[in-house]
């Protein structure tokens, strides 16, 4: 399919290929992410802004069905928005968001303040990268990976570069911010510390915090895990471009042994 979702209204018709690595008739998060991300930038506003925060909250699995798209604004400022994002199946809520925008405006900064350099390899120097964990189709099939530092399925701290080639929503171009959203979503992949085929590690939240938005098609998800003791753990990245670092990503997980 060379689309994920096909937007009519307020409704996106969601395709195979938005499907995860858990199961075939549930979403990937980095689908929902990117979804939610479109939405939000196509909301009216009293001043010019762009998104500096999105948190989802993934209340349960979410289908690989129409998802109802239902958006309230909180507040509305001059220096300010907040919205939250509902995604339903059927009437039932299956992921929330907050959202957080902040007017744009132009100003010098002190000579001192530069970006975070991005001292690892570029795309072009990174080592190709598959997934597959499955033989269905899957949202990460319409994602090209650039290894710089691990791999992915590869236990341990994580460098990759990602390139959304699928389209998102039919017809729409996608937009930085998507791109950073739904590259976010990968952090617990990229990081793994546990072997995919005895556990699962599957994302409960996101969030992504952003001073910028991204240049460039090419995202990076530098990325780490680290595990509690109780059933639980984080998975965390720097995100960064051509540019440098600009933003992060955090996930909070369930830990759990596969059946055997």
């Amino acid at each position: 399919m060379s689309y994920v979702y096909r937007v009519e209204g307020s409704i996106a018709h969601a395709q195979p290929c938005s499907a995860g690595p858990w199961d075939p008739s549930m979403q990937h998060g980095g689908a929902p992410a990117s979804l939610i991300a479109w939405a939000v930038e196509r909301m009216p506003m009293r001043e010019p802004m762009h998104v500096v925060r999105m948190t989802l909250d993934l209340l349960r699995p979410v289908p690989v069905a129409p998802l109802e798209i239902k958006i309230d604004v909180q507040r509305e400022g001059r220096k300010i928005q907040v919205c939250n994002v509902t995604l339903s199946a059927e009437g039932v809520a299956c992921v929330r968001a907050t959202v957080l925008k902040v007017r744009q405006a132009e100003m010098e900064l002190p000579e001192h303040i530069i970006e975070e350099q991005v001292i690892l390899p570029g795309p072009e120097q990174g080592r190709e990268s598959k997934i597959r964990f499955t033989d269905y189709e899957q949202f990460a099939g319409g994602v090209t990976l650039r290894s710089v530092r691990g791999s992915f399925g590869e236990l341990g701290p994580g460098a990759l570069w990602f390139r959304a080639h699928r389209q998102i929503i039919e017809g729409e171009p996608i937009t930085p911010l998507m791109r950073a959203a739904m590259t976010g979503d990968f952090c617990n992949g990229v990081s793994a510390v546990l072997d995919f085929k005895e556990w699962t590690f599957i994302n409960a939240d996101l969030t992504i915090s952003l001073s910028r938005m991204p240049v460039g098609e090419w995202i990076l998800l530098d990325a780490q895990t680290w595990l509690g003791d109780h059933g639980a753990g984080l998975a965390f990245a720097k995100l960064g471009d051509e540019r440098g670092y600009f933003g992060r990503a955090i996930q909070s997980l369930v830990i759990e042994r596969r059946a055997k």
